[in-house]
């Protein structure tokens, strides 16, 4: 029995999570459950999987919980804050982390599995993008488990040899290649992004994910970001990482090898694939997703991302290639952004406008320790919301 800390429970990648959990109730059990402030519907899943603790983001969501939880006769403790959720990413009676909680705010706790030791289900790609090699050597160093939940850095993980995280020469890996929806807007006339609506952003044709990720595949700084997570995933460089768009979403990823073969990953666009596959790794498991009916797809497409529509993919090939910190600035001028987009505060082609101010008047530096790059997430966030009220 396998017993699993939830970071992110209430978020559709968390509900995906349970949904496998639930059909395994032989193999796994609920540690702990968190979520930020939406307790109704984390009381609903405590109700289901009675976890040993659950965990919120302030004490107002805290002292709701409680007292919801207490009308169900259920005697489940209630934490609050990033402390908390540290605790329940690194205790003893945890054996696997699902690090789904999105943005900046996912660094820590996913940071305090990894010193841990634990098996980690990444899907906060920022606590990677933000934290890169500071993330790897706590995993190496404390015997952490890494797996990659985002469907594209699951795909090239099924796709390379089984023991594989950097280039070694024999394996005769080329090249990454992540496939990418293209999101809502793919064909829509550019002169007419500046009048993209906050609903028709969040509106993607092919995966049901939550409203910051929605934005972020409409102006593919989602891709960006897994760029950025797949240099540190596998050790990648910037040009052995190509985006490819593939509007059907069936192919997650694939791999070029230098004799000519390219493995791809291919299934129907459900996130509970990937999470089975982490969550049950090396072995498989059902998932409750149906097999793939390649008849009735009838073809597959795929062309090359169009920069001048989607510049957010271009600004995180430019903070790679930066090095140091400059991910991370690109990361919190970007949750920022998309915040001020959904809050109708900026246009939708002025998060990339705002990015691109917010990296270029702030130089990246070296990252020697955690608290260098939290400086340069704090500054660039002030940076973007002066800006956002000038």
């Amino acid at each position: 029995m396998q017993r699993i800390t939830i970071l992110g429970a209430t978020g559709s990648i968390g509900v995906s999570t349970l949904d496998v959990v639930a059909r395994h109730p032989d193999r796994y059990a609920v540690y702990a459950l968190t979520a930020h402030r939406n307790v109704q519907q984390l009381a609903k899943q405590c109700e289901q999987f009675l976890p040993k603790v659950a965990v919120v983001g302030t004490t107002e969501a805290a002292d709701a919980l409680h007292k919801i939880l207490q009308q169900k006769n259920l005697n489940i403790p209630v934490a609050y804050g990033e402390a908390a959720l540290c605790a329940v990413a690194s205790a003893t009676e945890c054996d696997m982390v699902m690090a789904a909680i999105v943005g900046a705010a996912g660094l820590a706790p996913a940071m305090a599995a990894a010193h841990a030791g634990k098996k980690i289900l990444l899907a906060n790609k920022e606590a990677l993008v933000m934290s890169g090699q500071l993330f790897m050597d706590a995993v190496t160093e404390n015997g952490a488990t890494l797996l990659p939940i985002d469907s594209e850095h699951n795909a090239v993980f099924q796709c390379l040899p089984q023991d594989y995280r950097r280039f070694p020469s024999s394996a005769g890996v080329q090249k990454i290649l992540l496939t990418a929806s293209g999101g809502p807007f793919l064909h829509r006339p550019v002169s007419s992004l500046d009048m993209v609506t906050p609903e028709e952003a969040v509106a993607h044709p092919n995966w049901v994910m939550g409203r910051k990720i929605s934005v972020d595949s409409a102006t593919m700084m989602n891709k960006g970001l897994e760029v950025i997570e797949a240099h540190w995933l596998f050790g990648a460089a910037a040009n052995q990482i190509e985006v490819v768009i593939h509007p059907q979403s069936v192919i997650h990823s694939m791999v070029s090898y230098v004799d000519g073969s390219v493995l791809a990953q291919l299934g129907n666009p459900d996130m509970r694939t990937p999470i089975a596959h982490a969550m049950a790794y090396p072995e498989r498991i059902t998932s409750g997703v149906l097999s793939l009916d390649l008849t009735q797809i009838g073809q597959l497409n795929f062309e090359r991302p169009d920069l001048l529509r989607f510049p957010c993919l271009q600004l995180a090939f430019d903070a790679l290639q930066a090095g140091g910190t400059a991910p991370a600035i690109l990361n919190a001028a970007n949750e920022v952004a998309v915040e001020a987009f959904l809050d109708r505060k900026i246009g939708f082609r002025v998060i990339d406008q705002l990015i691109a101010r917010v990296m270029d008047a702030l130089p990246p530096c070296p990252v020697s320790s955690m608290d260098v790059l939290f400086e340069a997430d704090s500054h660039s966030r002030e940076m973007a919301r002066e800006f956002i009220r000038l």
